[in-house]
């Protein structure tokens, strides 16, 4: 996404409430890279968290290039720089770079998350529900996080992601997106920029069966 289809999109969150945004990142030239995150930062101004996301695009040397780029740009984290199970890597990028570094929507167990903050490989962790384990996995990996001091978000899932979050001892941000909304009789109520479960007892996820046939495969 260029510059200016960045900035539009940023505005079009920012006017639904929201107070962050994630920037997608990992151009063919770092400073396309640096050119994105500052145009959406002078159009969004200082007072909204912004994260950039590589999705594992990178090496570790140029990762440690482009992270220090962005070191002065004041994003909340840089995510996925390099492949998501190189944790030593991980960790010379952590150590070298002054904006935080985030992974974890690639752990596949509780004991991969394990493995990465033993390594030292990430100042933040964001586990992905379905990937981790479910509730069983979230919750040993959140007993993980509250047990290292290190603050822990959502990848995906937002409905029952939401729910997870409210009982994480080092809860941080929730990852919003609404692409379950064309199968759900009940969306995730969204107020401010912020998420609200519901009370009911479950993870509040109501089907639209008349949706769900449409999108069947025979």
């Amino acid at each position: 996404m260029p510059a200016g289809a960045a900035v539009e999109e940023a505005h079009k969150l920012l006017a639904e409430g929201f107070r962050a945004a994630k920037i997608r990142v990992g151009r063919p030239e770092a400073r396309d890279d640096l050119a994105v995150v500052r145009a959406v930062r002078k159009a969004v101004g200082d007072e909204v968290t912004l994260m950039c996301d590589y999705n594992q695009a990178l090496t570790v040397t140029e990762a440690i290039r482009r992270g220090e780029m962005l070191d002065d740009e004041g994003l909340s984290w840089i995510e996925e720089p390099i492949r998501h199970d190189d944790y030593a890597g991980c960790a010379r990028i952590a150590d070298a770079l002054r904006t935080p570094v985030q992974i974890g929507e690639n752990f596949d167990s509780a004991f991969a998350m394990q493995a990465a903050l033993a390594a030292e490989a990430c100042d933040y962790v964001m586990p992905d529900v379905q990937r981790i384990g479910g509730v069983t996995g979230w919750l040993r990996a959140a007993s993980l996080a509250h047990a290292a001091g290190i603050e822990m978000s959502t990848h995906l899932f937002s409905e029952v992601s939401a729910h997870l979050l409210c009982v994480t001892p080092t809860a941080h941000w929730l990852e919003y997106v609404d692409w379950a909304d064309a199968v759900l009789a009940s969306r995730l109520r969204i107020k401010d920029g912020f998420a609200l479960p519901g009370e009911e007892p479950g993870n509040g996820i109501e089907w639209d069966e008349a949706a769900v046939r449409k999108y069947l495969v025979e």
